[in-house]
C-alpha cells in the first residue's frame, strides 16, 4: 500500500512526499481511511509508529478547505516537547496547504501565543494548562472545532491532567469527530474514552509492548561503573545518535558534563532549564549539532528524531510503561535500534515485569576488556535465571483468608522477630517486648485505673 490510494490532495501529497514518507506505518494504514470517513477513532498504539501522521493527514485533507480563521481542529498533548512535534509535524507535510497550526504551552511567554490566536489558526495544538488558561482570558473561540485529538492520554492521566481535559471539553461542540490515542488503558482513560467517543473505531498496534525492531541488552554494574563503563561503551561501540536517560535531573546535568569533557557532542534535557534551552538541546540533536542527549522521562515522548540508534537507560525506570516510552526512541518507523539498559541487584524485579512483556529473557551481556573490579557482571544466581511466563508458575498456597500460607506460617514463627523485639524473661525463653510508645501508654492507662 502506499499514499496515493488515499487520495490526498496535491499539497498534501507533496508535503508527503518531501517529508520522506514512502509506505503508510500500520497505524496509519489502518487509521487513516477511518478519520477520513468522520469516524471516532480509539487508536492503542505505542510511540515510535507514526500514530501524529495518522491523524494530521487527515485534519489537513478536512481543513484544506473552508475558513481559514476559524479554530476547526484542537490536538491536546500532555507535554510541550510533544505539542511542538506535532506542530512541527503540522508545517512539515502541510506546506503545500493553506493550513495555519498554533502551538500553546506553558513555560514560555503567553504574549506571542495570544497574538498568534488572534490573528486566527484553523489547528491549535495545547497542553492543558495554558490552553485554560487563554480560555479563561477569552483568547480562544473552540466553538467551531470539527476535530478533537487526544494524543497520549495515558500520560496525561499519569501527570494529573484529568480534571483539566474535562473542563476543555465542555467548551466544545458535542457535534464534533473525536480521536483519542493512548499507549495504555487504565481504568480512568477507558472511563474518559467511554464517555467521549460516539461508536469508535478501534485500532490497535502493539499494544504494551516495545517495538520489535528494537534488540534489548542488560549490562549488570554497581552504580559507582555506571560512568565508566558508558564511556568504554561509546568507545567501543558503533553508534549513531544516542539518547541516554538518567532518574534525576542533577545527574542528567552531571552526566552530560561528564561526557563533555571526554570530548563527546552532548546536551542535557531536564525540567529545570527553561523551554528555550530544552528546545535548543531537541533541536541541536535532532540537526545533528549533539550527537548524545542525556535526558530524563520528560524526553521518553515528544522527541522525533530518526536517526536515534541507541538508547541507554543509565538508570533502570521506575515502571514497564516508561522503559517502553524511552526505548521507543529508536526503532522508528520500521528502522532498527538498540537498548541498553544498565542493572543492579535492586532492579531485579524491574527487569522480571519488562521481561514478562517482551516474552521472552533480555540478554546479559558484560563488555569486553572493562575492569569490574571486585563486581561479577554475571550477577548472583536469580538474576540469571531463565525467564518463565506467570502462567507457567506455581502459584504459592495461600490460607482461607486468602494471604499467602509461606507468609502466615513465618509471621506466626517467633523465631523470625528481630532481637531488638524481644527480652528474656526469669524462665530463661522470649517473651514479646511491647514498643517504648506502647508500654508508655500501658503504663499512663494503668496510672489511671489506679486512681
Amino acid at each position: 500500500m502506499n499514499f496515493e490510494q488515499f487520495s490526498f490532495e496535491p499539497g498534501i501529497v507533496n508535503g508527503i512526499r518531501n517529508a520522506g514518507y514512502t509506505t503508510p506505518t500500520p497505524i496509519q494504514e489502518k487509521a487513516i481511511p477511518l478519520v477520513l470517513a468522520g469516524r471516532d477513532v480509539l487508536g492503542l498504539a505505542q510511540t515510535g509508529t507514526g500514530k501524529t501522521a495518522a491523524f494530521v493527514l487527515p485534519i489537513l485533507q478536512r481543513l484544506a478547505k473552508g475558513p481559514s480563521r476559524l479554530t476547526r481542529a484542537l490536538i491536546v498533548a500532555p507535554t510541550r516537547e510533544l505539542a511542538e512535534q506535532i506542530h512541527q509535524t503540522i508545517i512539515d507535510l502541510g506546506k503545500g496547504v493553506k493550513v495555519r497550526s498554533v502551538s500553546i504551552y506553558g513555560g514560555v511567554g503567553k504574549g506571542p501565543q495570544a497574538s498568534a490566536l488572534r490573528r486566527g489558526a484553523q489547528i491549535v495544538v495545547a497542553c492543558p494548562g495554558r490552553l485554560l488558561d487563554h480560555i479563561g482570558d477569552g483568547g480562544i473561540d473552540l466553538s467551531h472545532v470539527e476535530v478533537l485529538v487526544l494524543d497520549e492520554a495515558d500520560r496525561m492521566c499519569d501527570m494529573g491532567f484529568l480534571p483539566d481535559i474535562r473542563l476543555i471539553l465542555k467548551h466544545l461542540p458535542a457535534q464534533r469527530q473525536t480521536l483519542f490515542f493512548s499507549a495504555t488503558m487504565p481504568k480512568d482513560i477507558r472511563s474518559l474514552a467511554d464517555s467521549i467517543l460516539k461508536n469508535p473505531a478501534t485500532v490497535q498496534i502493539g499494544m504494551n509492548a516495545p517495538a520489535k525492531t528494537v534488540s534489548h541488552a542488560l549490562y549488570p554494574t554497581p552504580d559507582g561503573l555506571k560512568t565508566k563503563l558508558l564511556l568504554a561503551m561509546l568507545q567501543q561501540t558503533a553508534t549513531g545518535r544516542i539518547l541516554i536517560f538518567t532518574r534525576t535531573k542533577h545527574r542528567a546535568k552531571n552526566l552530560a558534563r561528564d561526557l563533555e569533557k571526554h570530548s563527546y557532542r552532548v546536551s542535557a534535557l531536564q525540567g529545570n532549564m527553561t523551554q528555550n534551552r530544552r528546545q535548543d538541546a531537541i533541536n541541536g540533536f535532532r540537526d545533528g549539532k549533539y550527537d548524545i542527549l542525556v535526558a530524563t522521562d520528560i524526553a521518553s515522548r515528544g522527541i522525533d528524531v530518526q536517526e536515534i540508534s541507541h538508547v541507554i537507560n543509565f538508570d533502570m525506570p521506575n515502571t514497564v510503561d516508561a522503559y517502553t516510552h524511552r526505548i521507543g526512541r529508536t526503532g522508528r518507523a520500521s528502522q532498527t535500534g538498540e537498548a541498553f539498559t544498565f542493572t543492579g541487584q535492586e532492579d531485579e524485579t524491574m527487569v522480571h515485569e519488562i521481561e514478562h512483556v517482551l516474552g521472552a529473557r533480555i540478554e546479559r551481556r558484560k563488555l569486553p576488556d572493562f575492569d569490574y573490579g571486585s563486581f561479577t557482571p554475571e550477577g548472583p544466581a536469580r538474576q540469571g535465571r531463565p525467564y518463565r511466563p506467570r502462567e507457567l508458575q506455581s502459584p504459592r498456597p495461600h490460607n482461607r483468608n486468602g494471604k499467602s500460607f509461606h507468609r502466615a506460617i513465618k509471621a506466626q514463627d517467633p523465631s523470625d522477630q528481630p532481637p531488638a523485639r524481644r527480652h528474656r524473661s526469669s524462665e530463661g525463653g522470649y517473651v514479646p517486648q511491647r514498643h517504648p510508645q506502647q508500654r508508655r501508654r500501658f503504663a499512663a492507662s494503668s496510672t489511671r485505673r489506679a486512681w
